[in-house]
C-alpha cells in the first residue's frame, strides 16, 4: 500500500510505492555524517507528517546523482563513508514512513541510525547485528531447497560427486570473518577454496588424487583473488597428514572452520586407492576411516569453532542404511557437540539429470523413495 502525506503545495503527493526491486538489491556507499545527519533531522521532528516529509526528502536524495542535493553520494566530501545495502536502506525508510504514531516512527528510525552507526557483531563472523535485515542471502532455517547448483566464475559441475558451492559459501558466511583459516580434507576440484577465495577467506585443502589436485589449483589460481588471500590445495591422505606441520607452512597454528565433503561409502568410485574411503569394504570400516580422519583434522580447529559435514544415507540391497546419522555419531565420538541438522534438497543432479521419469518408475517397482536430499551436521568443538 502506498502512504500519502501532505506536501508544502498541498497536494496529495505518494511516499513510497509498492516498490520493485529488482536494481535496488545492490550495495551503495554514502557519505556516513550526512545521512545520520539527515536520519536525526528527521527524528527531531514533532509531528508524524513533518517526519514523514523528511524521509520522502531523504528517499529522493537516495535514488540519483541528480537528486541528490544533499551530498549522500558525494562520498569525495570526506572519507567517512558507508556501504549499505540499497534494498534494505529502502525498506527501513519504508517501515518508518507507514508506522501509524509518532513514537513508533521514531523507533524505527532510532534503530536505523544505530544501524548506521554502529557495528554490532561476535567473535565467529562479520555481520552487521544492527543490519540483520541486510542479510536476506543468508540461510537460517534447517530445510534448503536449491534448484541448482551456482556455476558462476570457475566453479565445474562435470566432476561426479562434486560439492555445491552454496554450501560452503553458507558456511564461511555464517562461521567465519574475512582473513580467517578455513581447512577442507575432501577438496576434489577445490569449489570450497574457490568460495573462500571469493569471500576474502583463506583455505587449504587435502585430495588423494594427483590428476584433481592439479585441476583444482589451476581453477582456483584462474579466479580472481581480490582479497590476496591464500587457498592451496595439497595432495595428501586426510587420515595420515600431519596438520599442525601442514599449517606451518602457512604460518599458522590452527584454523577457525573445517569442512568435509566425503565420498557417501563406495555410491561413488573415486579412485582404485585403498585409502579412498569410497573403498571401504563395509560400512564399519568407513566409519572407522571417518573418525580417524576427525580426530586428525579437528585437533588444529579453534575451540568454539565449527566444523559442517556434508553428507547423505546410502541405499544397498534393498535397505535404507542411514550413513548421514552413523557419521554423525561418529563425530560426537571425537569431542563435538551437534548445532544443527540441515536437509538439503537438490532438484538437479548429475546422477538422475533427464532420468526422473526412469526414477520414478524404479521407486514404484522397488518400494522406495528416490534420494533427493543430503545432510548437512553443524558441530561446535567443546
Amino acid at each position: 500500500m502506498a502512504v500519502n502525506i501532505k506536501t508544502n503545495d498541498k497536494t496529495q503527493k505518494p511516499l513510497f510505492e509498492e516498490i520493485d526491486f529488482i536494481g535496488y538489491d545492490k550495495a551503495i556507499i554514502l557519505n556516513k555524517p550526512k545521512l545520520l545527519e539527515m536520519i536525526n533531522a528527521a527524528g527531531n521532528e514533532v509531528s508524524l507528517s513533518a517526519l514523514r516529509e523528511k524521509i520522502f526528502t531523504l528517499r529522493g536524495q537516495l535514488s540519483t546523482i541528480k537528486t541528490d542535493r544533499e551530498g549522500l553520494l558525494n562520498i569525495g566530501i570526506n572519507g567517512d563513508t558507508i556501504q549499505i545495502n540499497q534494498k534494505y536502506l529502502f525498506g527501513e525508510l519504508k517501515q518508518i514512513v507507514e508506522a501509524q504514531t509518532l513514537d513508533r516512527s521514531k523507533y524505527y528510525l532510532h534503530r536505523l541510525a544505530k544501524a548506521v552507526a554502529e557495528q554490532k557483531t561476535n567473535k565467529i563472523n562479520d555481520l552487521n547485528l544492527n543490519r540483520w535485515k541486510e542479510y536476506d542471502d543468508i540461510l537460517t532455517d534447517s530445510l534448503w531447497v536449491l534448484d541448482k547448483r551456482d556455476s558462476s566464475g570457475v566453479h565445474k559441475a562435470d566432476y561426479w560427486g562434486n560439492f555445491i558451492p552454496q554450501i560452503p559459501n553458507q558456511m564461511m558466511k555464517r562461521y567465519t570473518k574475512k582473513g580467517e583459516w578455513v581447512l577442507d580434507t575432501f577438496a576434489g576440484c577445490g569449489t570450497t577454496l574457490i568460495e573462500a577465495q571469493r569471500l576474502g577467506r583463506n583455505c587449504v585443502g587435502i585430495e588423494l588424487q594427483p590428476n584433481v589436485v592439479k585441476t583444482a589449483n589451476d581453477l582456483i589460481w584462474s579466479e580472481l583473488n581480490r582479497f590476496n588471500t591464500t587457498n592451496e590445495v595439497i595432495k595428501a591422505d586426510s587420515a595420515n597428514i600431519d596438520y599442525e606441520k601442514l599449517l606451518q607452512k602457512y604460518r599458522q597454528n590452527s584454523v577457525q572452520l573445517l569442512i568435509m565433503h566425503p565420498p557417501y561409502f563406495d555410491i561413488i568410485k573415486f579412485s582404485d586407492d585403498p585409502r579412498d574411503l569410497s573403498n571401504a569394504k563395509t560400512v564399519n570400516d568407513f566409519l572407522a576411516m571417518m573418525g580417524q580422519i576427525v580426530r586428525k583434522a579437528s585437533a588444529v580447529l579453534d575451540k568454539g569453532r565449527y566444523f559442517a559435514l556434508v553428507i547423505g544415507d546410502k541405499y544397498s540391497k534393498g535397505e535404507w542404511i542411514p550413513l548421514g546419522f552413523l557419521t554423525m555419531q561418529e563425530v560426537l565420538k571425537c569431542g563435538f557437540t551437534l548445532k544443527s541438522i540441515i536437509v538439503k534438497n537438490f532438484e538437479e543432479t548429475l546422477g538422475k539429470r533427464n532420468q526422473k521419469d526412469l526414477w520414478r518408475y524404479r521407486a514404484l517397482v522397488g518400494g522406495f523413495y528416490i534420494f533427493k536430499h543430503e545432510y548437512i551436521f553443524l558441530f561446535k568443538r567443546k
